[in-house]
């Protein structure tokens, strides 16, 4: 069984700023992230969404929080202990919200790579460097590196982002965040990995945002989700080809074979491709977390209670 897709959310008397796929609110002190069913290819959202797909994002996110034990924003994902106002429909918020503390955003994307994939292929093909880094000769598609390699890249507000050297992000945050940041990303990526390998999954590359509150560095945003990682299936893995992949792999192949020029608004996805996408990320919820993917118990309007 699946929910109703839900593209926008509303909460009365809230601002609110929409991201691709997430609706973020101003909450006091503090937050509201609210993860929609919205979802994004070739830097366009599309005009129908993936059910579930923000709960599967939401509590991918709230797993790798607890599982990782990194300082981090989170406060809670339970949505009878956020304050909301009264009369608002937690049966579209719960699951897919989180409380978070505000922080002062680094504005800078923490890319960690751990397999030759895609744009960094694609890169190595043609240069035999993945962003500016020089790699070893004979690497094949989908080969693993000798090490984890951090690339940063700039944040855009739309398009893609820009990739980056160290130094350019030394002179942007300074010597000491930028090292704190890739030494912290690495780790995580590092952990993240064996976690993810002892449940049959391989992240190939991921991206982690930070933000600075109170004089510390936080883990903030999604992390280690289908959508701000490469989830390889570890048991089709195989050196020289890119296995299938736990995210919208299905709507972008989709979208490629339709004509589509990537330049006006993109075609509804069908059913079939609607299905199987979250199929795939109900999948990787339940291979990481070991729990079965279940719609959330609250419904109705929220009769009032406070945090």
């Amino acid at each position: 069984m699946t929910s109703p897709v839900v593209l926008e959310t509303s909460i009365p008397g809230l601002p609110v700023r929409r991201g691709k796929v997430r609706d973020v609110y101003i909450l006091g002190e503090h937050l509201l992230l609210v993860a929609t069913d919205r979802i994004s290819a070739f830097d366009w959202v599309l005009p129908s969404g993936i059910p579930d797909k923000g709960r599967v994002l939401n509590q991918i996110s709230a797993h790798w929080f607890e599982v990782l034990g990194e300082p981090n924003h989170l406060i809670t994902t339970d949505v009878y202990q956020m304050g909301l106002p009264s009369g608002t429909d937690l049966s579209v918020l719960a699951g897919r919200s989180s409380l978070v503390r505000k922080t002062r955003v680094v504005p800078i994307e923490c890319v960690v790579r751990g397999y030759l994939a895609g744009s960094g292929w694609k890169e190595y093909q043609a240069q035999g460097t993945l962003c500016g880094i020089r790699l070893p000769k004979g690497l094949v598609e989908g080969s693993r590196l000798d090490e984890p390699i951090f690339t940063p890249a700039t944040k855009a507000e739309s398009g893609h982002d820009e990739n980056i050297s160290f130094d350019r992000m030394v002179e942007l945050v300074g010597a000491e965040v930028a090292e704190e940041l890739r030494q912290r990303s690495i780790a995580i990526f590092q952990r993240g990995c064996e976690y993810a390998r002892q449940r049959g999954i391989i992240i190939a590359d991921t991206k982690f945002e930070f933000g600075q509150s109170g004089g510390q560095i936080l883990l903030i945003d999604e992390v280690l989700t289908p959508d701000s990682s490469r989830f390889w299936p570890a048991d089709q893995y195989r050196p020289g080809c890119s296995p299938p992949s736990f995210d919208k792999q299905f709507v972008r192949d989709w979208l490629s074979g339709t004509g589509w020029d990537k330049n006006s608004p993109p075609p509804a996805p069908p059913e079939d491709v609607v299905r199987r996408t979250r199929e795939k990320y109900v999948e990787a919820y339940e291979r990481l977390t070991g729990r079965k993917f279940e719609l959330p118990l609250p419904e109705g309007t929220h009769p009032g209670r406070g945090a």
